[in-house]
């Protein structure tokens, strides 16, 4: 599933393709993809610009000239390619936002949406929310706040969205690898130290992830080279069995809570 980097990634790639461009067609091909009638889809977005991009968490936001905006959750199996009628995948599509040529393909909508709301229903959408991480206002005060009064296991608790927005899978157990703390253990558990080390991580890897490009293996669109970047470049998540690249000691994976982890033994206090 998309996280942080990833989406932001595709507000920063998205941004300076279709802001100001009129919608000139909109094509549902799954209802429960969106949250409105299909007629009643098209007749808010025809004729209307985007005229900005924004990313809360996992979701991104595209913002209307009309006053109101169009909130993604690409969930798990989610992806968006911008192309044409020549330059697409050859994928299902379940909606399509049509700039003229230009034509922005959302794929994979099974759990995912893309719906239609003012500012007061996007508001309460977004309402239960946790704090940004890279937010500059998100201080190490602030992190430490919140997260000492946590008695959680800290891959669970890094997860929760209401927590803290934008962390999923793979990056807390990369956040944790830069931290030097295996997942699983307990917030209630860690020195003053090792909370610092894992505020550090966040910023490091998630600046190193969106720098890259995230790691959605797909491209955005045609000639895209920085889309998946980070793919190549994780540390610990789906590396079960790997050697440590900093100690040659085997990744090893386990389960927790019903969520995969995966760690080093060796490089990371337990």
């Amino acid at each position: 599933m998309p996280e942080l980097p990833e989406m932001e990634n595709y507000k920063r790639l998205l941004s300076g393709h279709i802001i100001g461009k009129p919608l000139t067609n909109i094509e549902v091909n799954r209802d429960k993809s969106i949250n409105l009638p299909p007629a009643q889809f098209n007749q808010e977005l025809k004729g209307r610009s985007i005229v900005a991009v924004n990313r809360r968490a996992k979701h991104l936001i595209f913002h209307l000239d009309s006053g109101k905006s169009l909130l993604l959750h690409l969930m798990l199996g989610g992806l968006m390619y911008l192309g044409n009628d020549q330059d697409n995948p050859d994928r299902t599509k379940q909606v399509i936002l049509a700039f003229g040529d230009l034509k922005l393909y959302f794929i994979g909508l099974r759990l995912g949406y893309l719906h239609l709301h003012d500012a007061k229903s996007l508001e309460a959408e977004l309402s239960d929310l946790g704090p940004e991480p890279l937010d500059p206002d998100f201080t190490f005060s602030r992190f430490s706040v919140l997260f000492s009064e946590k008695k959680g296991r800290i891959k669970t608790t890094l997860v929760n969205q209401e927590v803290i927005a934008g962390i999923g899978n793979c990056y807390s157990d990369e956040i944790c690898f830069e931290a030097a703390v295996k997942p699983s253990r307990k917030f209630t558990e860690l020195e003053t130290s090792e909370l610092q080390a894992l505020f550090n991580g966040m910023h490091t890897v998630f600046q190193r992830a969106i720098q890259a490009g995230g790691y959605m293996e797909m491209p955005l669109f045609k000639n895209d080279q920085k889309t998946g970047g980070y793919n190549n470049q994780c540390l610990v998540y789906d590396r079960e069995g790997e050697p440590c690249l900093r100690c040659r000691t085997a990744i090893v994976k386990e389960m927790i809570s019903s969520r995969k982890m995966f760690y080093c033994p060796n490089c990371q206090k337990g």
